[in-house]
């Protein structure tokens, strides 16, 4: 049985650790999303000691995202988003946790085969090249603007012979984009590893409690069931009360 994840919440840290204690959860860290936290190396190494304590619950930690663009044509914002990925890299390590989300970023709106070529070659070429640097830790690249799965189950076939790469299947943005979510699910199904969910309404990334918004949670547990039941699957909202709806809502469905 696949491990569910909370985001926790550092000022009322009591109240993620009852949480966790009560439903047998795990730690996903956002603490290290953003350019100015990763440059502030004193207040990094203070929030890692912190999650260092903590160890046997913290499990994945989310990289930094919006300007992570290893396919760019400008050869500056490829050195400086590799230089953001190994920091991630870096101070999720030292905060206990086994792997690393970063995001596809891919762009939808620019559709041309020679841009989805560039996408997929550049991508494979640096994040092979992470996963050899830092063998001890998995990256795991999530669906974000993508408006299908094909890109992302491309980019993972022709890296399915680094075992510390996988996919992170986020639900609640495939929800909202072009394609079914059976099809997300189908064809991302050998290469998931890690799953994000969270509820909206069809149309805008909410972030919701799950049962909140239009996602069927029924079919999700179908899904699960059928395609990714033993990836680690992530409560992605960030305070203790929608957390805590969102296990309830979800116990009924799955069984922790």
């Amino acid at each position: 049985m696949s491990r569910f994840l909370i985001i926790p919440d550092r000022e009322n840290f009591n109240e993620t650790l009852a949480l966790c204690e009560e439903y047998n959860l795990g730690l996903e860290l956002n603490d290290f999303m953003y350019p100015r936290t990763l440059d502030d190396e004193e207040k990094c190494e203070e929030i890692a000691s912190f999650y260092s304590k903590y160890n046997d619950l913290v499990y994945t930690s989310h990289g930094d995202f919006f300007d992570v663009l290893v396919f760019s044509e400008d050869p500056k914002i490829v050195e400086i988003s590799k230089m953001r990925i190994m920091q991630s890299l870096d101070v999720a390590r030292a905060a206990g946790a086994e792997a690393v989300i970063f995001h596809s970023n891919i762009e939808p709106f620019l559709t041309a085969d020679v841009y989805k070529q560039k996408w997929l070659r550049r991508n494979e070429r640096v994040f092979r090249e992470m996963c050899a640097r830092y063998p001890d830790m998995c990256i795991y690249l999530e669906n974000m603007f993508d408006t299908k799965p094909h890109d992302l189950a491309d980019l993972a076939e022709r890296m399915k012979d680094v075992m510390n790469f996988g996919i992170c299947f986020d639900y609640a943005h495939a929800f909202i984009s072009a394609s079914p979510l059976s099809t997300w699910a189908k064809e991302l199904s050998p290469y998931i590893k890690h799953v994000h969910i969270n509820d909206n309404d069809g149309i805008s990334d909410l972030h919701l409690a799950v049962g909140d918004g239009t996602i069927e949670w029924d079919s999700f547990a179908k899904l699960r069931e059928l395609y990714f039941k033993d990836a680690s699957v992530l409560i992605e909202t960030s305070s203790i009360e929608s957390q805590r709806r969102s296990l309830e809502y979800l116990k009924n469905i799955i069984e922790f």
